[in-house]
């Protein structure tokens, strides 16, 4: 670690649209801190065109540019922060603009709670279309949440590693806020465990079980896991994301994962269900859905259609 390196920004990008890339590196360039105290790694998942000729990063002269050929974020992750040289990481998707004094804040919490290994803040969207009514009460966040104006940090011992173990507020990868120390134990079990490292994005797959699978990783290895409201991200979401296809897609693929996740730590309290259980349990569940009424129930679906295919794949 350099010791005068406060944090060392992460962004995995696989072809990313280059407006918004932009507006993220803008973002970063207006920190109230200076760019001589902290660096910024940008991991080119093997974009079809070098990213590092696609942008300019001339103000931050602590940049370094890596290229990982192995298609997968959990991939990408894992050379960003081998390629760091401060104890902190900040991880940017390349549609997140961080608040100005998000870099200061995370070193701060850093420092105020010695023992919390993974934290974030509110993480609020701007929508490229507004979107329809019924979106907003489904049960999609598009990687976004706001859990209000408190703070939260949790406490947990081994002994109390369980399903409710897992901390409501717990930061997601938008502008996640993690300490080496606890990224390496997280890589140091998953590294040869290729379940775990198939378990984040891969180009246009919607699996996305690697946030949750972090989280439980640092709470049983005692790990506090922290909320902090005035840490803002804005998270810019296309129109193409608010599409019903997409969407279906992502409540599917989301607990699928989950279900994944919570068999891999041992505490999944579900039965796996056979082939045959699968199919009764799936048309079962898709009268009860009532997938026909509107956009909500057909998410409610499809969300229950991942678990299920989650269970019969464990």
């Amino acid at each position: 670690m350099s010791a005068n390196l406060i944090a060392s920004v992460v962004i995995c990008a696989y072809n990313p649209k280059l407006d918004i890339l932009q507006k993220v590196l803008d973002a970063l360039s207006a920190q109230t801190i200076s760019p001589n105290n902290w660096e910024l790694i940008i991991v080119d998942n093997n974009s079809s065109n070098p990213i590092k000729n696609l942008i300019d990063t001339s103000w931050q002269k602590n940049t370094t540019f890596v290229l990982e050929t192995q298609l997968g974020l959990v991939h990408a992750r894992v050379s960003g922060v081998l390629a760091s040289k401060s104890d902190l990481i900040v991880f940017v998707d390349d549609d997140n603009m961080l608040s100005k004094n998000y870099l200061s804040l995370s070193r701060q919490y850093k420092e105020t709670f010695p023992q919390i290994g993974c934290f974030g803040g509110r993480s609020l969207p701007e929508f490229e279309e507004i979107p329809a009514d019924w979106f907003f009460s489904s049960e999609i966040n598009l990687g976004c949440q706001d859990f209000g104006s408190s703070q939260y940090i949790s406490e947990y011992s081994k002994s109390k590693y369980t399903l409710s173990t897992y901390p409501d507020f717990a930061p997601i990868g938008t502008g996640m806020v993690i300490t080496k120390g606890a990224f390496l134990a997280y890589y140091h079990e998953v590294k040869n465990s290729l379940r775990r490292l198939e378990l984040g994005r891969k180009g246009k797959s919607l699996t996305s079980g690697e946030d949750n699978d972090i989280i439980l990783t640092l709470i049983k290895n005692g790990y506090e896991i922290g909320y902090f409201p005035d840490m803002v991200v804005t998270h810019f979401i296309p129109k193409n994301r608010l599409e019903l296809l997409y969407l279906k897609r992502m409540a599917f693929e989301s607990n699928r994962s989950w279900i994944k996740v919570l068999e891999i730590h041992k505490i999944n309290p579900w039965k796996r269900i056979s082939k045959i259980g699968f199919i009764l349990r799936l048309i079962r569940t898709y009268f009860r859905s009532k997938p026909w009424i509107d956009e909500k129930h057909m998410l409610s679906w499809q969300s229950n259609f991942g678990k299920l295919k989650g269970l019969s794949e464990i």
